[in-house]
């Protein structure tokens, strides 16, 4: 039984931990060949590859910080050299998220978290919509903070709020060749990335507490509804903010 993947070609940003390697992973394992990005990490980017090589998939790891419009560029040249000429599928999942409110955020992590997180994903769509065919799919990853007020992280929360919006503005724009552009917005979940702010935290504590589900996600949970948006059976699925959070701010009381 062929694989739903099969004969696609992914881009996954970000891929070399957390996040962006489990979806990696699972697309491979829907029959996807799948390109990993990463910034700095060649490590964690060969190790995706190496264990997709090992389960039957194909991966090619690729260098490309794409807080720069030229470096993303020469990533798509990088690709075709590879000979990965087109791309099916495309994951914007790099993003960076240091802390920056009102009161102690700067123009460095201002720009810093812009530059990746919104700029990064509109010339990284753009490079990748001129090798796309009809039929391609999108998946932005967003977050579930866009409507849960954490002021020490507002300048992430609204680069992601950036995020949602260009989500539906490039779906429009993709419809007329059934390219579907949407978002998943994940709830707190247990990456590299966040494993610092877990130990005995108040707040992550009230935030499984007001969890439906009562836990907080793995990566695989939110890289099976990612793989979903990338199937023929989503076809229909398009310019969707798809919240992933276990029912966040439906927990009962305790």
């Amino acid at each position: 039984m062929p694989k739903p993947l099969q004969n696609k070609t992914a881009l996954v940003t970000g891929a070399s931990k957390g996040l962006g390697k489990a979806i990696a992973m699972r697309l491979a394992r829907d029959g996807a060949a799948v390109v990993v990005n990463y910034a700095s990490d060649k490590a964690g980017a060969e190790d995706a590859v190496y264990q997709i090589v090992k389960g039957g998939g194909r991966a090619y790891a690729l260098q490309g910080d794409i807080s720069k419009v030229a470096n993303i560029r020469k990533m798509f040249v990088d690709m075709e050299k590879a000979g990965f000429k087109s791309v099916d599928i495309l994951i914007n999942n790099a993003g960076v998220y240091p802390a920056g409110g009102l009161e102690d955020a700067t123009e460095e992590i201002f720009d810093r978290i812009f530059d990746v997180n919104v700029k990064g994903l509109l010339f990284t769509t753009q490079e990748a919509v001129k090798r796309m065919p009809e039929g391609g799919r999108i998946v932005n990853i967003s977050t579930d903070l866009v409507r849960v007020s954490v002021p020490a992280i507002s300048v992430y929360s609204s680069s992601k709020g950036a995020v949602n919006v260009m989500t539906q503005d490039f779906a429009a724009a993709l419809g007329s060749r059934r390219i579907t552009v949407n978002a998943v917005s994940p709830g707190l979940t247990m990456t590299e990335g966040t494993s610092g702010m877990m130990t005995d935290s108040e707040w992550v504590v009230g935030y499984v507490k007001d969890t439906a589900l009562g836990r907080m996600a793995e990566p695989r949970d939110i890289a099976d509804v990612v793989a979903f948006l990338c199937t023929d059976d989503a076809r229909w699925v398009t310019a969707q903010i798809i919240e992933a959070s276990g029912g966040y701010r439906l927990g009962a009381e305790k």
